[in-house]
C-alpha cells in the first residue's frame, strides 16, 4: 500500500526525543558493545573481529550512526513544530483554503493525531492512488483521503473509488476530508457504509476543538 521508507526517514517519523536515544545507543552498541560481544561469544573468529572492533575499526561507522539518528531527530522535530503551527495558525476556511495541498494534509494528520490516532501519511510526495492517510487505533483501520478543492464539490465518483479501497485493502473504514462540500449523489452513496465525509466546516470545528485543547494544555 506505500513504499518503503529509508533508514532516516523512517527515524524522523517517530518522536524527535526516539531519534537522539537510538542515536546514543546505536553508538553504543557499535562502538563498544559489538567489540565486547564478539571477543565474549563469538570464538576465535569473532575474537579476532571483536578485537578489531574493540580497536576503534568501525568507529566511522559508529559516528555516521549517530549523526544519522541525530539528523532525523532534528527532522522529526522541525516537522513537529511546522505541524503545530499549523494547526495553531487556522481562523477559518479562508486559511484552510490558503495553504498548499501538502500542508493540508499534514494539517488534516496533526488533527487526527490528537484525537489519539496513529497516523501514516502516504500522500505527501508519493504514489499514493487516493490514499492520503492511514489512522489506526484500537485495531481498527481507518483510509483517509483529503481534497482541498476550493470551489468544486465530491462527487460519487470520488466517494465509490475510496470504497473500492476500502474494500480491496480490507480497511474498517473511510473519511474523506474536503474544504467544501459534497454533491447529493456522493451523500446517498455512503448510507450504510463506513464511509464518514467531512466538510470544511466539519474539519474546522475538528481543529478548533484541538486548538482549544492545546491551550487548556498550555495553561494547566
Amino acid at each position: 500500500m506505500r513504499r518503503k521508507d529509508g533508514g532516516i526517514e523512517m527515524v524522523s517519523k517517530l518522536p524527535w526525543q526516539s531519534g537522539i536515544v537510538l542515536g546514543v545507543a546505536g553508538y553504543a552498541a557499535m562502538r563498544y558493545g559489538l567489540g565486547w560481544f564478539m571477543t565474549t561469544f563469538g570464538g576465535p573468529t569473532g575474537q579476532a573481529l571483536g578485537t578489531s572492533l574493540a580497536d576503534g575499526a568501525y568507529a566511522p561507522i559508529a559516528w555516521l550512526l549517530l549523526i544519522a539518528c541525530w539528523l532525523a531527530a532534528l527532522i522529526s522535530y522541525l516537522d513537529s513544530r511546522r505541524r503545530q503551527r499549523l494547526l495553531a495558525s487556522q481562523t477559518g476556511l479562508r486559511s484552510l483554503s490558503a495553504m498548499d495541498w501538502r500542508e493540508f494534509e499534514m494539517l488534516v494528520g496533526e488533527a487526527f493525531r490528537r484525537q489519539g490516532y496513529k497516523v501514516q501519511e502516504l500522500g505527501l510526495g508519493s504514489a499514493d492512488h487516493g490514499i492520503d492517510l492511514i489512522l489506526q487505533r484500537d485495531g481498527a483501520t481507518i483510509l483517509v483521503q483529503c481534497k482541498q478543492w476550493r470551489t468544486k464539490l465530491v462527487d460519487v465518483r470520488v466517494v465509490r473509488e475510496m470504497y473500492g479501497l476500502l474494500m480491496h485493502h480490507r480497511a474498517d473504514a473511510v473519511k474523506i476530508v474536503a474544504i467544501g462540500h459534497y454533491t447529493d449523489d456522493a451523500q446517498c452513496f455512503v448510507q450504510g457504509k463506513p464511509i464518514e465525509l467531512i466538510s470544511g466546516h466539519a474539519l474546522l470545528a475538528m481543529v478548533r476543538e484541538r486548538q482549544t485543547a492545546a491551550q487548556q494544555h498550555r495553561h494547566a
